[in-house]
C-alpha cells in the first residue's frame, strides 16, 4: 500500500471517529443505565396497581416489543442475566432523541394525560404525576 492511500485512509478514519463523537455529544443524553433499571424500573414491573394486573402478568406471556423474561418459579426477582434481556427490550421502548414521546412512557399513560388511546392492560398510569410514571420517565431521560 503505498504512502499517499495509507494517508487517505488515516484521515477518512479520522473523519468518522470525530464525525461519531460529535454525533453523540450533539445527542447529549447519557446511555440508559442498566443498575438504574434494575433497581428503580424492573420492581415496577411487578407491582400490582390498583384496578389493573401487573405489566409482567401480560407482558411475560406475550411477544409483543415490549416482553419481559418469566419467572422462575418460587422467584420474586428475575435473575441478573433475565434483568439484561429485560433491559434490552424496555431499552427499544426508549426513544433516545424524545424521551417524553417514547413508547415506554405514552402507551400505559391514560389519554387524557397524553397516552395512548388504547392499551389493552388498561392504565397503568393516570397522570405524569404518578411516581412510578415519574420514575420510569427518570431512567428514560424524560426527567431530570
Amino acid at each position: 500500500m503505498s504512502l499517499r492511500v495509507l494517508s487517505v485512509v488515516v484521515a477518512a478514519g479520522v473523519a468518522l471517529t470525530a464525525a461519531s463523537v460529535s454525533q453523540v455529544k450533539s445527542q447529549g443524553k447519557p446511555p440508559l443505565d442498566f443498575e438504574s433499571f434494575k433497581s428503580r424500573v424492573e420492581p415496577i414491573f411487578l407491582e400490582k396497581p390498583q384496578g389493573h394486573v401487573r405489566c409482567y402478568t401480560c407482558h411475560s406471556e406475550n411477544n409483543s416489543a415490549f416482553h419481559l423474561e418469566r419467572l422462575p418459579d418460587g422467584a420474586n426477582f428475575w435473575n441478573d442475566e433475565q434483568s439484561r434481556k429485560n433491559f434490552q427490550s424496555v431499552s427499544g421502548l426508549v426513544a433516545t432523541g424524545d424521551p417524553a414521546g417514547s413508547r415506554l412512557l405514552i402507551h400505559p399513560l391514560a389519554p387524557e394525560a397524553g397516552g395512548d388511546l388504547f392499551h389493552s392492560g388498561g392504565r397503568q398510569f393516570e397522570s405524569k404525576n404518578d411516581p412510578d410514571w415519574k420514575a420510569l420517565a427518570q431512567w428514560a431521560g424524560a426527567e431530570k
